[in-house]
């Protein structure tokens, strides 16, 4: 079943067809265990009777939020109560949490998807300032600033919210919840600096964070990143968070390493940096400094967890029995291997392979689930640059040769290929890094490294790579999209994110239906949802694809000013309620035994639009 994109049909774009889907993932999808050389991975079945194979999903608007804020980040984060039968939203923009009720949800499609606003919220409230016990038993206050995570273990509830100065340490506030949804405070325990994440382990005995540990801009404060470990018992969290620091806490399962090999922040450094992670700073820069947590994922038997180091290129193994961190590095994207779109000034679909350009994964999201007793760790590789005003590492390709700029030179093999594209409105476009590329420093680019892999992973436990997705995204994206692929989420222009992370792929989740398991991954810029069944994850297959947006529509906003649609600058948001979801940043699979319908749901926050949409997802 094949569905043609009509934009005057609610911006509603279908791929539904199981034959293409073994075709793309046979054709266009790489599985890879070599992060460099991208070779063949060992494919398999897990299933009889025909249930290996892929099956055809149906994926439809069932209901949405709208906060009637744009460009604001809104909604971000989401979370399902099921006592309550709700869904948390983070709306930075209020600083507070929606919450919407789920209870009478609809389980057929509604009649315009990109415009449609059936669901309502309450909203939930927290302090701007809590009283936190530190580790000497005394209280102290905390000035509170925006919320940044939220997680739900049953009826708990835990808010993350960074400091008022965001520097300087933040609070996790935890509440419970009651049949309404409703929150009574528990208590606040203090966390690192940016707590950007929070989730609690399966079996509710911690709540884990991620202290992100961002600079200011000028780069004269940057905290250290960590992780924050809070024992929960019976729905009580304690009083204050065990630290897992990334100075002394780092361990390393190479057994050629001794003590007096890794007992200094230079020795780490320096291993770190040999085994593949990338550090990007200023002078004074630690491993500490630099390793900024993002998104955390926990084993089903609650013993381990992983996350992301985003800027880094890396994830961290946390054994949460001793609490201690294993970083490791995650390798590069082959674009020799692969094509992409490096350009966006000729606002077409035009997919090409570069020898020496390679990919940075640099997940944003992540998560894990279990096959034949193992876990398997999915990433959304997003990509990300550190460019601050007091350090920047975001290039222009053709600003590496420019006397103007870098003034420094590209391989002769890079320079035929920067050329031959078409020079500084092609490949110049492209924006790398300069802290990799010219590893003798001798000012000559031997290899261009850009952000993000605009693909989706999968990951063995030890982090190696099992599976990537390859081009698909951006080829998928093109074959239905047409020009509007790699949309900007701000405006309704077409290929405009080319030149730098490509669609993004910000939000995954996994889930379960009917014995088979899918990955769900939302882009952020043009808002493509694609599904995968990776049931096995050395046999997985592209399943489905929808874009619930109306590329017809003209609207304009920049999230960079304090008023994201001010007319005077220029803006236009007159019609962007009609324009549809813009800015895919979070999603939540909900499965049919706790949904409030009894059929599977998604639910997404889009963070530019300031909607929440739920799917439904059944099978067809």
């Amino acid at each position: 079943m094949l569905k043609k994109y009509n934009g005057k049909h609610n911006g509603k774009l279908r791929l539904l067809t199981v034959a293409m889907s073994l075709a793309l993932s046979l054709v266009i999808t790489g599985c890879e265990f070599d992060a460099d050389d991208g070779a063949q991975g060992v494919s398999g079945s897990n299933g009889a009777d025909g249930k290996s194979l892929p099956r055809a999903l149906n994926v439809e608007v069932v209901g949405r939020f709208a906060t009637g804020t744009y460009g604001k980040s809104a909604a971000e984060i989401v979370q399902f109560h099921k006592t309550s039968n709700s869904a948390f939203a983070i709306n930075g923009a209020d600083n507070h949490i929606e919450v919407i009720s789920l209870t009478n949800l609809s389980t057929t499609e509604v009649g315009n998807p990109v415009a449609d606003e059936s669901l309502r919220s309450n909203a939930f409230t927290f302090p701007l300032t809590v009283t936190v016990t530190d580790l000497v038993g005394l209280e102290k206050t905390i000035a509170l600033g925006a919320v940044n995570s939220i997680a739900i273990k049953d009826d708990l509830l835990a808010i993350a919210v960074e400091g008022q100065v965001k520097q300087n340490n933040g609070a996790i506030l935890f509440y419970h919840l009651s049949a309404l949804g409703e929150g009574t405070f528990i208590k606040a325990v203090e966390v690192g600096a940016l707590p950007d994440m929070v989730t609690f382990t399966p079996d509710g005995t911690k709540a884990l964070v991620a202290n992100e540990g961002e600079p200011n801009a000028d780069y004269s404060n940057d905290p250290e990143g960590s992780i924050s470990v809070i024992a929960v018992a019976e729905a009580v969290p304690a009083n204050t968070a065990t630290t897992i620091n990334l100075t002394t806490d780092i361990t390393f399962s190479d057994d050629n390493l001794s003590a007096t090999d890794i007992d200094t922040d230079g020795k780490r450094m320096a291993i770190l940096t040999t085994s593949g992670v990338k550090f990007a700073g200023p002078v004074g820069n630690t491993v500490a400094k630099d390793l900024e947590p993002e998104y955390i994922t926990v084993s089903e038997n609650s013993k381990m967890a992983y996350v992301s180091l985003q800027e880094n290129n890396a994830i961290g193994i946390i054994n949460l029995d001793n609490l201690t961190i294993e970083v490791k590095a995650l390798g590069y994207k082959d674009w020799g291997k692969y094509q992409l779109d490096f350009t966006n000034k000729d606002a077409v679909p035009e997919f090409k392979s570069i020898k020496g350009l390679y990919g940075m994964y640099q997940p944003d999201t992540i998560a894990s689930y279990t096959w034949n007793g193992a876990t398997f760790i999915i990433s959304a590789n997003e990509g990300d640059a550190r460019d601050y005003a007091g350090y920047s590492e975001e290039v222009r390709v053709k600003d590496i040769i420019d006397p103007a700029e870098l003034n420094k030179t590209l391989s002769v093999e890079l320079q035929q290929q920067y050329d031959q594209s078409g020079g500084k409105d092609y490949l110049g476009r492209l924006k790398v890094t300069t802290a990799l590329g010219d590893a003798d420093n001798d000012s000559e680019f031997e290899q261009l490294f850009a952000y993000g892999a605009r693909s989706f992973s999968i990951w063995d436990k030890n982090i190696n790579l099992v599976f990537d997705s390859g081009d698909d995204f951006g080829k998928i994206s093109a074959s239905i999209l047409g020009n509007n692929f790699n949309a900007a989420h701000t405006e309704n222009k077409g290929d405009n994110r080319s030149d730098d992370k490509g669609g993004e792929p910000e939000a995954i989740d996994i889930g379960t239906i009917n014995g088979r398991t899918y990955a769900f991954i939302a882009q952020e810029r043009a808002g493509d949802l694609f599904v995968y069944d990776i049931t096995n994850p050395f046999n997985t297959a592209f399943v489905t694809h929808y874009n619930n947006r109306d590329f017809t529509i003209d609207y304009k906003m920049d999230d960079g000013l304090a008023d994201p649609c001010d007319i005077n600058a220029g803006m236009n948001c007159s019609q962007v309620n009609m324009a549809g979801d813009l800015g895919p940043e979070s999603i939540k699979f909900i499965s049919a035994i706790n949904s409030p319908t009894n059929k599977p749901l998604l639910i997404i926050g889009n963070e530019v639009s300031g909607t929440v949409t739920v799917y439904q997802v059944t099978e067809q």
